[in-house]
């Protein structure tokens, strides 16, 4: 199947075809559901990058509080204008109402394809199939998305340029937080020539919603990932136990915590579990993230600056290669990666 879109829009799509039916869906509902969204940790990025120590050793202290307490936070005064945010979204939309014989050269089955259109998550190893298409496209150190529609390759270029910017300042204040140089982890993951993945999901309108996932509860491969979506809500994230539906900032970015910054700080900060839920009927939610991650052959094992006789190592290391080899060999489900490499 190509895409789930072309489903949605055939004959007045009126039931859920059975291979999309989340029957654990109840199991994912256990978690009580609590609205906390104010609660949600915010940094203000012009304090992180100010020129006042005190403002910025503030910023500093509240971005490590929040890497480690939630794994997740909103970003405000980051720069990035509302505008340029506005033209990624529409052209994501231009892009998934493209035909699909437009679409159809960027089918990939592989890994590591520099672009990849496709369904669900992972069609070889789903036994549900996701409510959700996507696009994904490697965009760091090489710079590969569609030359379709026209003028979205230079639109998507100048917003991941700008993203990079923002993960490289937050893995400074990061770095510092936890007691480390500034630079430390751009040095020791060689952030500067690391991956970059440009991921664009696709949800489309449900006549059942309640029925289907759009994609179940999961953490991120990589250090930190940067996302923002349209009007329409749908994310959610753990938090103690209970499941807080995300309801952003206007003109926020949301930032979570990824499994390669819980293994370089050895468990300190924690990749965050978060779900993608279908909640509409009429309209698609769509949602741009960016995840960004050392170069494929870097071993990554917790920095020994971390450690003590008191805390020791708890992952084996690994090559993010074989990382994201292994997340895409499995179903999405919770810490199942990050579960086999612990100690």
């Amino acid at each position: 199947m190509l895409n789930l879109k072309c489903l949605v829009e055939s004959n007045s799509l009126k039931s859920i075809p059975s291979s999309y039916i989340c029957f654990n869906k109840n199991e994912e509902n256990d978690f009580m559901l609590i609205d906390e969204t104010n609660d949600i940790p915010t940094i203000d990025f012009s304090q992180l990058i100010s020129s006042d120590l005190n403002a910025r050793s503030v910023a500093i202290q509240k971005l490590g509080d929040a890497c480690r307490d939630w794994g997740f936070f909103m970003l405000i005064n980051h720069g990035v204008s509302e505008t340029l945010k506005d033209e990624v979204i529409k052209g994501s939309q231009c892009f998934f109402d493209l035909s699909n014989e437009d679409k159809k050269e960027y089918i990939g089955e592989k890994l590591f394809d520099p672009i990849r259109c496709g369904t669900s998550f992972n069609l070889k190893v789903d036994k549900t199939l996701y409510w959700r298409d996507y696009l994904k496209c490697y965009v760091h150190p090489q710079f590969h998305v569609p030359n379709k529609p026209i003028a979205f390759s230079e639109t998507l270029e100048e917003y991941v340029t700008k993203s990079r910017e923002l993960i490289g300042e937050l893995l400074k204040g990061i770095s510092v937080s936890l007691g480390l140089e500034e630079n430390y982890i751009q040095k020791t993951m060689n952030v500067d020539m690391g991956s970059q993945l440009l991921v664009i999901n696709y949800y489309p309108p449900c006549p059942k919603p309640e029925l289907v996932m759009g994609l179940p509860a999961h953490t991120d491969h990589g250090l930190l990932t940067l996302l923002m979506q349209n009007e329409l809500c749908g994310l959610q994230i753990e938090h103690n136990g209970k499941w807080i539906p995300v309801n952003p900032l206007p003109n926020s970015f949301l930032i979570n915590t990824g499994d390669h910054l819980e293994i370089l700080t050895n468990g300190k900060y924690k990749s965050v579990v978060h779900r993608a839920l279908v909640m509409n009927k009429k309209a698609a939610r769509i949602s741009v993230g960016t995840a960004h991650g050392p170069t494929l052959d870097t071993i990554v094992t917790p920095a020994p600056e971390l450690l003590s006789k008191d805390s020791p190592s708890i992952y084996r290391g690994i090559t993010y290669k074989d990382y994201l080899q292994l997340q895409q060999s499995r179903e999405l489900e919770r810490k199942s990666c990050l579960d086999c490499i612990r100690i």
